[in-house]
C-alpha cells in the first residue's frame, strides 16, 4: 500500500470482551497469557476504541445484566480474596442426599423426567463447563437420565506418521482435543441428534 501504517492503512475491526475471555497460550503464566493482549500491544494506542455498553442478551432482565456490567467494570464489592458474592437467586443450592453435578442438573433440565420427546427442551437449555473433561462427564450423566437404551460406541484412535509406535493407542484414548468427539461416546435414539447442545 505504499504507506507506514498498521495494516497498509486499511481499517481493521478487532472484537472481543477482555473482561471475560484471553487469549489460550499453553503452559504460559498468568502474566504471559495477559502479556499477549490487544491491550498489550504496540497497536493499542493507534486503536479507537468503541465500547458496546448494553447486554443485548439480558435485556428481559436488566438486574443480571447490571450485575454482569458490575463485575466486568470492577465495580462489585468483592469480600476475600477478590472473590465476588453471588446474588441468592443465582445459586443452586446443594441439598446434601446428592451430588452437585445431579443439582445442577436438576435445575437446569427439571422438567426431563416428564418428557415422552426432549428435542426441543434439550436445545433451549444448556450447561457451561470449564474443560472438556467435565462436559464428557455432565453429557453422560444427562444421557443416563435419557427415556430408551443407551449405546455405547468407541472410537479408533491412531497418529499419522507414527512409523515407531511412539503413541500408544490407550494414551491416544484419553485425549479430548477440542471439536471431536470423546473415545468413548454414549449415545441413544434421543441424544444422538442433538448431544452436541448439551453442555459447552
Amino acid at each position: 500500500m505504499d504507506i507506514n501504517e498498521p495494516f497498509g492503512g486499511k481499517v481493521m475491526v478487532f472484537g472481543g470482551d477482555f473482561c471475560q475471555v484471553l487469549q489460550v497460550v499453553p503452559k504460559s503464566t498468568r502474566d504471559e497469557t495477559v502479556n499477549t493482549s490487544l491491550v498489550k500491544s504496540y497497536l493499542w494506542n493507534k486503536i479507537k476504541k468503541i465500547q458496546l455498553i448494553r447486554n443485548m442478551r439480558a435485556r428481559a432482565d436488566p438486574t443480571f445484566s447490571n450485575f454482569l456490567l458490575r463485575i466486568g467494570n470492577g465495580e462489585e464489592p468483592t469480600i476475600r480474596d477478590d472473590m465476588v458474592l453471588l446474588p441468592e437467586n443465582l445459586i443452586v443450592k446443594h441439598d446434601g442426599d446428592s451430588t452437585s453435578e445431579d443439582n445442577l442438573i436438576r435445575e437446569i433440565f427439571s422438567s426431563l423426567d416428564e418428557m415422552s420427546s426432549c428435542a426441543k427442551y434439550m436445545t433451549e437449555r444448556a450447561i457451561l463447563a470449564s474443560g472438556n473433561e467435565y462436559v464428557d462427564q455432565l453429557n453422560e450423566m444427562l444421557i443416563a437420565k435419557f427415556p430408551g437404551e443407551s449405546q455405547t460406541f468407541l472410537i479408533f484412535d491412531s497418529a499419522e506418521d507414527d512409523t515407531n509406535n511412539y503413541y500408544q493407542e490407550k494414551y491416544l484414548n484419553t485425549l479430548t482435543p477440542s471439536g471431536l468427539p470423546p473415545h468413548r461416546f454414549v449415545s441413544n435414539c434421543y441424544s444422538l441428534s442433538f448431544c452436541e447442545f448439551i453442555v459447552y
